[in-house]
């Protein structure tokens, strides 16, 4: 899914024009692109305001942000025919798209956005951005299941990438992703013979859960996201 894309697509779609009749207008007349005239054809997202010919073509949509605690229970979705959805239990999310997944008998900490520009980003980088869990297993941890956790375990045909592991007691870790295969960790513990008992996401990014509580959301910037 492409989130931006080139001035000249909208004037064809607004002013029912030619793509080479786009390009001239941009040329020789110029677009509006919030308040500054620009005769290149560059680049827009929601957030930006274009008009022609004293025209609004496009209003501006405020960017959001919002850090939330998702509760054991609920389903990464925003489709609100689906039961137990994300924007029937936090309704500001309406108009927002979660950054990646937690599954359903996951909790903890989900991003949610309308700026498709991160969004993308965040998802193409999902091998360097870190992501922090706390899990606890329905069995004793041994030394070697977690040297497999650091070091790599195969799950759906290919080895995991080298994770950072603490144990925190008998049977509960900390685990520090890369990756975000799906249902990473809990095909990693089958594959050992533990099943998860409970899985906490506490850390995205640069963000923490930070004293929330499950259901609660706190609104936050680009800029606390990514640095």
């Amino acid at each position: 899914m492409k989130f931006r894309k080139l001035l000249q697509y909208l004037l064809v779609k607004k002013i029912r024009v030619s793509n080479a009749q786009a390009l001239a207008i941009l040329a020789m007349e110029g677009v509006w692109v919030n308040n500054l005239l620009t005769h290149q054809n560059i680049e827009i997202g929601i957030q930006d305001t274009i008009k022609y010919n004293n025209i609004t073509l496009q209003k501006g949509i405020v960017l959001r942000y919002i850090m939330y605690y998702k509760p054991r229970g609920i389903e990464c979705t925003m489709n609100e025919a689906l039961a137990n959805n994300l924007v029937h239990h936090l309704p500001c999310a309406q108009g927002l798209f979660h950054v990646g997944r937690l599954d359903k008998e996951s909790e903890g900490l989900l991003l949610l956005t309308n700026d498709g520009t991160l969004h993308d980003a965040l998802l193409r980088k999902k091998h360097s951005i870190s992501k922090q869990y706390t899990v606890t297993v329905n069995n004793v941890l041994t030394d070697d299941f977690l040297h497999a956790l650091k070091t790599g375990i195969v799950i759906m045909g290919q080895l995991t990438l080298p994770a950072v592991v603490t144990k925190i007691n008998a049977t509960t870790f900390t685990i520090v992703l890369i990756q975000g295969l799906n249902r990473q960790i809990r095909r990693m513990c089958y594959k050992h013979n533990y099943e998860v008992v409970t899985l906490l996401r506490t850390h995205f990014a640069n963000l923490t859960l930070n004293g929330l509580q499950p259901n609660e959301y706190k609104h936050i910037t680009r800029n606390d996201i990514v640095s």
